[in-house]
């Protein structure tokens, strides 16, 4: 998942916000609010809004806390972080490589949780230094902000401790049935059917619950599960497809038939004369009968449509000197984590500082359309 909105960077990974975090913090801080009003009607709405505000940024600070300890331990582990995303159901670590051993992907997976409880307990430590009274259950509007996010940490890392894939308990799971088997690919598809039976618990019960009167609160569960149900589908569907890539190279897939199209083209007859007359979305652009770069649909619509008849296609164009390039021989699945890394939709494959194709995200889902409809006849 990538950022929508960047926030900074710690220990050299980009911090973000996905849109959907803002929906979440919005319902986050309303429902603390009803809860501080029913619990205290004693506040004035000053305090109480201003004191939900700022529980929720803790909380949400928690959770960062919480995926800063995931990247910090796989990058001990020789795994790269590309990013923390926080989003609606919480956040997430983008790992651009996956763990090399089932010990890795353990103590990456289980130090979340321990973190988890780790900042719960400290919460509810300082608000027992505070006055906080758990017999009699009294205590500041301070103290009781903390006594919330004491507990909500505690229930946070016993949620993420479901053995359900992508949640940290499925990923522990992985790991203990890796280290068992022997095999990644098997420990995944494992972890991940258990995600999705644990899924469909969640989905039911979430929908019996706002058909017996809980109302948001129970299709709050159903959307839980039916997340779950997607990740973990969306994660089978990763095993399969590297699966059918194992040992598959860049030459089998790429397209060596490369359109051109001169530097010298305006772009109002790029569009109209390459791009919607053959269809196809990436050219090598050429400027005086050399190879100069890629260009595609992409950088085209990145221009405003009046600047089109003055502006040239190599003015657009990505020059070969500044993109990433793989060979031939390169594995299809390097090449796909470096596009997924540089934000792109296709490479040059270059041979000897020659070009002699391209490879597409286009051409390794066709690849493995084909390779399902052979499985399947």
């Amino acid at each position: 998942m990538r950022p929508s909105i960047t926030l900074g960077r710690i220990l050299g990974i980009d911090i973000g916000l996905h849109y959907s975090w803002v929906i979440i913090a919005f319902l986050i801080v309303f429902s603390l609010a009803g809860h501080f009003q029913l619990t205290h009607p004693e506040w004035g709405p000053q305090v109480m809004w201003s004191l939900a505000a700022i529980t929720a940024l803790l909380f949400f600070a928690s959770i960062l806390v919480h995926e800063i300890a995931h990247a910090v331990v796989a990058k001990s582990r020789g795994m790269s972080v590309r990013s923390i995303t926080l989003f609606a159901l919480g956040g997430v670590a983008n790992l651009e490589t996956e763990s090399s051993d089932a010990k890795s992907e353990f103590w990456t997976a289980i130090v979340g949780p321990i973190t988890s409880v780790l900042i719960g307990l400290f919460f509810l430590g300082l608000a027992r230094a505070m006055g906080w009274q758990p017999e009699s259950g009294t205590a500041s509007p301070a103290g009781t902000a903390l006594v919330w996010l004491g507990y909500i940490n505690i229930a946070l890392a016993v949620f993420n401790m479901i053995p359900g894939y992508p949640l940290d308990g499925g990923r522990v799971l992985r790991a203990i049935v890796w280290k068992f088997t022997g095999s990644m690919a098997r420990a995944t598809r494992i972890a991940a059917s258990v995600g999705q039976f644990i899924a469909v618990l969640f989905i039911v019960l979430g929908l019996f619950r706002f058909f017996a009167g809980a109302g948001f609160g129970g299709l709050w569960i159903a959307f839980i599960g039916w997340f779950l149900s997607q990740a973990a589908g969306a994660t089978n569907a990763e095993v399969e497809a590297s699966a059918a890539l194992a040992g598959v190279r860049v030459t089998d897939v790429m397209s060596n038939d490369c359109p051109t199209v001169q530097g010298s083209v305006n772009l109002r007859e790029f569009a109209e004369e390459y791009l919607l007359r053959t269809g196809r979305r990436c050219f090598v652009v050429l400027q005086d009968d050399h190879e100069f770069g890629l260009v595609t649909a992409h950088e085209l619509k990145q221009i405003p449509r009046a600047r089109w008849p003055f502006t040239t296609v190599s003015e657009i164009a990505h020059p070969f000197a500044r993109v990433r390039t793989v060979s031939p021989d390169t594995d299809v699945t390097q090449a796909l984590r470096l596009m997924v890394r540089e934000d792109v939709n296709q490479l040059p494959v270059v041979s000897n500082g020659t070009l002699v194709g391209v490879i597409s995200r286009a051409n390794v889902l066709q690849f493995l359309q084909t390779q399902a409809e052979l499985k399947a006849a």
